[in-house]
């Protein structure tokens, strides 16, 4: 729930660092606000931004313990209900603030009725065995089915409750406006606790929840968050200055705007996007960062013919294909439960087509990097496979090599041995959110 918890005997977190009181009206809106995350109809963030935004008589705190509630519920919800929660919203949120939020039964006594109490001390005191492993994990048991086939199950268990944790803040610095232990002793001097990341030359990792988006140095563009697993995805692109490049599926174009400050301002950024919203969500961040050369570009699909006037041409095309997001759990836990495996089918559809149409544009000679934030072995390594086998004029680069020639020396994981030139980045082992990464040459 809160950043820095600390677990307990593998089921729940600690107490908060100061509970808040629990009042009936709070408590409503608390059960009212998990009742609308669990239709999971949309994102839960989207969702409980619309809650708060229709309810705003909820102060800082009482928005921060609805939130918090929510997605502990969303995290461990296989938990709760094989503790005996159900699925009812009341019953989860009360189990939810007693099991992991560190409520004792007394201070949820002024919204809970006497039978709910019961119940309740019959939880917190029940014998806590050994929990059924898909309930350990916390996942559906199709992903965890899935996952089995690509992990053993001691490392399985560790990436799954890794999944089950918060996510850390991570900066990149904005490469030829800063310098990175400038930037640290800034935020430093400014009682901001932070670090270098491990692997990436450009990371900060940030303890917390600092309002940064109002802090002078997010507001003069040289810092942007981005988590570090995605910054060494840009990194492993390798884009150089002066180049044409591509960022396919650009979003609101965190590694157009990576990619382009490795380049220096130089060269030119195609971040290509469907979602004219999304782009739209680039323009301040470029205007931000100083840079001039990317160039935002919605496209109808992946077969928009604009393309075709850049067919053979782009030094470098990075894929961050769209995709389930199961490597995203510890920001977007509702992801494993609006998931199916019938979605993953048509994704691994897009995927495909997407990779092909991106390959299109590549010069001879020159590298395409294909991307996921997905745990899932269809979406990532058979995806590459199969564009292989069809695409003879490719070949694999290995990708932990390409990031030791520049500095970067990157853990392998041992369950991904048998792929061992693609690049896997995992919670349990890197720290980063999940990501999969390989990059392909076409042949001059």
């Amino acid at each position: 729930m809160t950043p820095g918890v600390a677990r307990r005997d593998g089921e729940g977190a600690a107490a908060p660092r100061r509970a808040t009181r629990l009042t009936a009206p709070l408590f409503a809106r608390l059960v009212a606000a998990l009742a609308r995350s669990l239709e999971l109809d949309r994102p839960a963030d989207k969702l409980l931004s619309d809650y708060f935004r229709a309810h705003p008589g909820l102060g800082q705190t009482d928005r921060a313990l609805v939130a918090e509630t929510v997605y502990a519920v969303l995290r461990r919800r296989r938990l709760l209900e094989h503790r005996g929660a159900g699925a009812e919203p009341r019953r989860l949120a009360l189990a939810a603030l007693v099991l992991l939020g560190g409520y004792s039964v007394r201070a949820v006594a002024g919204v809970a009725a006497p039978a709910e109490l019961r119940w309740l001390e019959a939880l917190r005191g029940a014998e806590r065995g050994r929990l059924p492993f898909a309930v350990a994990c916390d996942l559906p048991d199709w992903i965890v089915e899935r996952l089995r086939a690509a992990y053993p199950e001691d490392e399985l268990l560790a990436l799954a409750r890794s999944l089950q944790g918060t996510a850390p803040l991570d900066l990149r610095v904005n490469a030829g406006r800063a310098d990175r232990d400038a930037v640290l002793a800034a935020l430093l001097a400014d009682g901001i606790a932070a670090s270098p990341t491990p692997y990436s030359p450009l990371g900060i990792r940030v303890a917390g929840r600092p309002p940064l988006n109002r802090h002078r140095l997010f507001l003069d563009g040289l810092i942007e968050v981005q988590d570090e697993a995605s910054q060494l995805v840009c990194l492993l692109v390798g884009a150089r200055r002066g180049e044409m490049v591509a960022d396919f599926c650009a979003g609101a174009g965190g590694k157009s705007l990576a990619l382009a400050a490795a380049m220096r301002s130089t060269g030119r950024v195609y971040a290509f996007d469907v979602s004219e919203r999304r782009l739209d969500e680039l323009k301040p961040r470029l205007a931000r960062s100083g840079l001039s050369n990317v160039h935002p570009q919605r496209i109808a699909s992946e077969r928009d013919p604009r393309l075709q006037r850049l067919a053979r041409k782009i030094d470098r095309v990075l894929v961050d294909a769209p995709c389930s997001g199961l490597g995203t759990l510890r920001r977007n836990p509702d992801l494993k439960w609006r998931q199916s495996p019938e979605s993953v089918a048509e994704m691994t559809r897009k995927q495909s087509a997407i990779l092909a149409a991106a390959a299109a544009l590549t010069r001879p000679g020159g590298r395409l990097v294909y991307a996921t934030c997905s745990l899932l072995s269809e979406e990532n390594e058979a995806i590459v496979d199969a564009f292989l086998a069809a695409h003879p004029a490719y070949r694999a680069v290995p990708a932990r090599a390409a990031l030791a020639a520049q500095g970067i020396e990157v853990p392998p994981v041992r369950a991904h041995a048998a792929h061992g030139e693609h690049l896997w980045l995992l919670p349990h082992v890197h720290g980063t959110d999940g990501f999969f990464a390989a990059l392909l040459e076409r042949a001059a």
